[in-house]
């Protein structure tokens, strides 16, 4: 296995299990809120507090005697499934909460499982499914709307991703790790515009501008300048350019060639005020 491999594992092993964290105890609550026969309601009880406990083996085998003996609940299989998915068996966990649905359709904590379950798997279009309706029955879910962005980020969905984030945001506003994960999203559609712009033309003054800007905030300047001269060799009259050779140079020290391209820069957009700031700081600076 890959170590790009290994990471996204143990990324999707440690999401699954916060969402575990900040979920198992509400849904086990809502369980007990439902009614069994008492034999298996204190069965199931057992299974519960073998969960929190982390005691797995000894929760499932109480979980699946409580189906065995008739409590066919939707609640029963859905914490079963989260018994599987604790233990990292996703297909497993898959098929209780499946039934739970089956059983219990308006039951949003198993679509909410499950689609961590289907990303763990690489189904991400199927876990989007699940999430969209479990955001649509319950809007104010912090855990449905984290899984739905993750859905749609891994597929290619950036803008509905984003506006998943957007409201996580009201919900959370004081959370730095959305501030991240909303940022990030930007990052992989703007990766994935410059990916398309590649196909369409190699050869792309803007596939040069977006390399030059890199270049530039990692501090290498040397390239950042090749960079954007090949983007003005590519589409000479492409405006902002010329502007940003000018900050390069002013930035070490070579105020009479940025003058230069500021020079070029005005000769592309005469108005450009940006060109003409620059300009006074160039001669200022030549004049030192």
């Amino acid at each position: 296995m890959s170590a790009p491999e290994i990471c996204f594992r143990l990324r999707s092993l440690y999401l699954i299990a916060t969402l575990l964290l900040a979920g198992v105890a509400s849904y086990t609550r809502l369980a007990r809120s439902q009614t069994l026969p008492a034999s298996l309601q204190s069965e199931f009880d057992t299974g519960v507090a073998a969960v929190e406990a982390g005691r797995l083996d000894d929760a499932e085998k109480a979980f699946q005697e409580v189906l065995f003996k008739g409590g066919k609940a939707a609640f029963v299989y859905n914490n079963l499934g989260i018994v599987y998915q604790m233990k990292g068996d996703q297909t497993a966990a898959i098929k209780q909460f499946r039934e739970a649905i089956r059983l219990q359709p308006d039951y949003a904590a198993p679509r909410i499982l499950l689609g961590a379950s289907l990303l763990a798997v690489g189904k991400p279009e199927e876990a989007a499914v699940e999430l969209e309706r479990a955001v649509e029955m319950q809007p104010d879910e912090l855990a449905a709307r984290l899984q739905l962005a993750r859905a749609y980020r891994r597929t290619g969905r950036y803008a509905e991703a984003v506006a998943q984030y957007q409201a996580l945001h009201s919900l959370r506003p004081q959370d730095a790790e959305l501030f991240f994960q909303w940022g990030r999203t930007y990052s992989e559609q703007a990766e994935w515009c410059f990916r398309q712009i590649r196909k369409i033309d190699s050869k792309s003054a803007r596939l040069y501008e977006a390399l030059g800007q890199n270049y530039r905030l990692q501090g290498h300047l040397d390239l950042a300048e090749s960079a954007y001269r090949r983007a003005a060799a590519a589409a000479p009259k492409l405006p902002g350019i010329h502007l940003e050779l000018a900050r390069i140079y002013l930035e070490q020290g070579q105020a009479k060639q940025a003058q230069k391209e500021i020079d070029q820069e005005l000769t592309i957009v005469p108005e450009s005020i940006a060109a003409q700031e620059l300009a006074k700081k160039a001669a200022s600076e030549a004049a030192k």
